[in-house]
């Protein structure tokens, strides 16, 4: 089985991909994301040069380690460590793991070149999320994790554009680029396709999403709530409001 080819001596960047594949386990188990996809990158920069496999690995150069294609279809998101993908960020050359490169590794790059800072790029179909993302809606923030203690600002979704394709690319560019400072921690509800969360660290990105799932699915039953006149606007942290905080 292909989760048991993990070569005898020291993969590069062999920790950081375990972590990578752990999480992209626990996340797929906690249904973060579904059997039709998902991806996750992380970027790194190695310290020093070092050789593996006869590839030199250059101090100071940037590098991916991604999720391969059909992590959530054929996996079920059980990657092994050598299933993690090394790229070169430069080209977009695969350079170490088994598996394929997922056609979304575009949005990823543009994404990376938006905000030198980001260092985690999440892409998921997580169930509560999409519901807003399907209607094409920003979602209110009313939780006190989202607005308070992981101040995300506005939840905002992007116009639509097909998935893995040039024009989805350049679109997360140019809105991150909006966003200056803050795109390094942001989520984008991504128009009936998911959210695409940039972030520094990579366990923080998992906090970003799940408290937004959690987000998603109040934001909707208060939703209701306001259409059936139960409530008289969204609720937040003891305030009636909008639920769309300024960016």
């Amino acid at each position: 089985m292909l989760n048991d080819c993990i070569t005898k001596e020291r993969l590069p960047f062999e920790d950081q991909r375990r972590d990578l594949a752990q999480v992209a386990r626990e996340m797929f188990t906690r249904k973060m994301t579904n059997v039709a996809g998902g991806n996750i990158s992380v970027k790194l920069t190695p310290k020093e040069n070092f050789s593996y496999d006869g590839y030199d690995y250059k101090a100071g150069k940037d590098y991916l380690i991604m999720t391969p294609t059909f992590m959530s279809e054929a996996w079920y998101a059980n990657l092994s460590v050598s299933q993690i993908l090394v790229i070169d960020l430069d080209t977009g050359e695969k350079i170490a793991g088994e598996g394929r490169v997922t056609r979304e590794i575009n949005m990823h790059e543009e994404a990376y070149k938006a905000n030198s800072q980001i260092r985690v790029v999440y892409h998921s179909h997580a169930k509560n999320s999409m519901f807003w993302a399907t209607i094409g809606q920003d979602m209110p923030n009313l939780t006190e994790v989202t607005s308070v203690n992981v101040p995300l600002g506005k939840i905002k979704c992007l116009p639509y554009r097909e998935a893995c394709t040039k024009e989805l690319a350049d679109l997360v560019h140019d809105e991150l680029l909006k966003l200056g400072e803050k795109a390094k921690q942001n989520i984008f509800l991504l128009n009936s396709h998911g959210v695409l969360i940039t972030d520094t660290d990579l366990h923080a990105a998992t906090e970003v999403l799940e408290t937004v799932e959690w987000n998603a699915e109040i934001a909707y039953k208060q939703a209701i709530f306001k259409k059936l006149g139960l409530i008289d606007g969204y609720k937040s942290c003891g305030k009636t409001t909008t639920g769309f905080l300024d960016d």
